[in-house]
């Protein structure tokens, strides 16, 4: 052996290198025929050597290292690559109506696009004020929830959110190498919302809806609103506004046009025209002037006053051009019922106003004559609770106005003048309110003088707040308001039926520049005899040519509550005989 490595590693014959030299033409190369490999040094072993043991310790290291060093650290996050902590978004809660019908509720999302229950919204029309709306939980581009709640909206997803709102629960999640979810398991199951039965019927809204809506097209009306609440319990019964909007749609906000559309329209169908808007109520304040005047003894229900359309004021300033405050219509001799069913303009502007001096004789009156004037007008305005908040909760109110002395000087920087009297004694000047204000205001009217908070919640009995009225002067407001629907000449005729008796009030409000277009009310309650519910519903903006007024649209209602929902006026059904 020792030989064979000293021939190959430290000699070489010369017949070696010559080795078949005399036949080089037939090596085969590719065979590697006539090559001879070189011998490895000491040097070039040596050097793999350490390379190699190099590598090996490298490798030892890093196995010590997520094995041993850092094995527990390496396990968790291994662990938390393949199960994962996700959110459960609890179920809202569901609304019903008063008999049972649902209007809100929860669905699958079959899109696919959210992965908890989304808000579905009753079909019929006309409820998208009452109801409101919600924002859905959002995730951020990495999929996690920043916002882990529905957020309600408006209204009565707004206002009873703490109710209607779910405790969330949390699941596990396993997931393969490519993120595939494996399993679930849930650790914190989530508790549903609490369920809300509505006092509203949502058939019937729906049902004044199409009717406020037909109307509108006829008669050229930019918007209406209309509502009906139980006089003794604050329940309301039925409210919408027109136009109004589909709740899923907001919900949704996918269609972005429509969304828009409703945005630029101005008729504004996200406002709760019965609760946040403010409107000029022209003569249906009359039945609280006329109150007031008999409470403060300023005229005797049955004495007569007569309108010939008009009462001048002189001027002292300006004899040849004297003030003229005119009424709708001629209406001859009155008494204080007949002045209500009529809505005589004249006559309130006298009970409000008073007859100065320098313009008697007039409406048969030939001595000055002592109206209420403004301060006792407009504390007894507020004492029906117009002018403020009535504390409803399914969108966000107005106040609306009362005018007097102190309004003017803030707004215009003027004083009080006769003539302000008299138009703040028929509804007109700045005065502004809610339709929700005159429904409360009427069935103060009409349950003996206790003022309600309305509210939307089946079973709920409002605090009442007595404002101390004498039934008994009250009587002759009623027996007014009873003739203005069954008294030849009354301006609610269209009110006149034969299974229920209705007393009411019309009013036609002038606004716009020239008041070229008006507002057309009606408010009362029914049974006459013994009141159970009263109504507003105001038709607004319509030309001073219309001859459809919110009477006849409200007769539409009762019509159809008669046939539809008979026990709401007090008719005996077939069953019930």
């Amino acid at each position: 052996m020792s030989a064979l490595k000293d021939r190959y590693t430290k000699e070489v014959e010369v017949e070696e290198v010559l080795l078949d030299a005399s036949n080089i033409p037939e090596f085969n190369r590719a065979r590697l025929e006539g090559k001879r490999e070189l011998p490895l040094t000491r040097k070039n072993v040596r050097t793999l050597w350490i390379l190699f043991s190099l590598i090996s310790i490298a490798f030892l290291y890093q196995i010590i290292t997520l094995q041993v060093i850092g094995g527990e650290k390496y396990r968790l996050i291994a662990e938390n690559n393949r199960v994962d902590e996700a959110l459960i978004i609890a179920e809202r809660g569901v609304v019903y109506d008063r008999r049972g019908e649902m209007m809100v509720w929860n669905e699958v999302d079959t899109t696919g696009e959210y992965d908890f229950p989304i808000r579905a919204y009753t079909d019929r029309s006309g409820l998208g004020q009452v109801l409101g709306y919600v924002s859905y939980p959002k995730r951020d581009k990495r999929g996690y929830f920043f916002r882990t709640d529905y957020l309600g909206r408006s209204g009565v997803e707004l206002a009873f959110d703490d109710i209607l709102k779910g405790e969330n629960g949390s699941k596990i999640i396993e997931v393969d190498a490519l993120s595939e979810v494996i399993s679930e398991y849930a650790i914190d199951s989530p508790d549903e919302g609490g369920a809300i039965t509505l006092s509203i019927d949502s058939e019937l809204s729906e049902a004044m809806y199409d009717i406020i809506s037909t109307s509108s097209i006829k008669a050229g009306f930019r918007s209406g609103a209309a509502a009906i609440m139980n006089i003794h319990t604050g329940e309301i019964l039925a409210l919408t506004s027109f136009p109004s909007f589909d709740p899923e749609v907001m919900a949704d906000g996918d269609d972005v046009e429509l969304i828009q559309q409703y945005n630029l329209d101005d008729r504004l169908p996200f406002l709760n025209k019965v609760i946040g808007g403010a409107y000029t109520p022209g003569s249906i304040v009359k039945p609280f002037v006329a109150y007031a005047a008999l409470e403060e003894g300023v005229i005797d229900p049955n004495r007569v006053i007569s309108s010939n359309g008009q009462i001048v004021i002189p001027n002292p300033y300006s004899p040849s051009n004297p003030s003229i405050f005119r009424d709708w219509r001629s209406h001859g001799k009155m008494t204080m019922r007949e002045g209500i069913a009529f809505s005589s303009n004249v006559y309130f502007y006298l009970i409000g106003g008073g007859l100065p001096k320098n313009a008697v004789p007039q409406a048969g009156i030939n001595s000055t004559f002592t109206g209420l004037g403004i301060t006792k007008m407009a504390k007894n305005y507020r004492r029906f609770g117009l002018g403020s908040l009535t504390g409803v909760n399914i969108a966000q109110e107005q106040a609306g106005v009362v005018p007097d002395p102190e309004w003017k000087r803030d707004v215009f920087d003027d004083d009080w003048r006769l003539g302000d009297t008299y138009f703040t004694a028929i509804g007109q000047f700045g005065f502004l309110t809610t339709p929700i204000q005159m429904l409360r205001a009427y069935a103060a009217l009409a349950n003996g003088g206790y003022l309600l908070e309305p509210h939307v919640v089946a079973g709920q009995q409002s605090e009442k707040i007595d404002i101390e009225i004498d039934v008994v002067k009250m009587q002759v407001v009623h027996e007014g308001m009873r003739m203005t629907v069954n008294f030849p000449g009354g301006t609610a005729r269209p009110l006149e039926r034969q299974d229920v008796a209705i007393a009411a009030k019309s009013g036609t409000a002038e606004v716009g520049v020239g008041n070229a277009y008006v507002n057309s009310w009606a408010a009362g309650f029914w049974p006459y005899e013994e009141p159970e519910y009263s109504f507003i519903l105001m038709m607004d903006h319509a030309p001073r040519s219309n001859a459809l007024g919110a009477t006849r649209i409200m007769g539409d209602v009762v019509e159809w509550m008669s046939i539809n929902r008979p026990e709401y006026l007090g008719i005996e059904t077939e069953s019930e005989l």
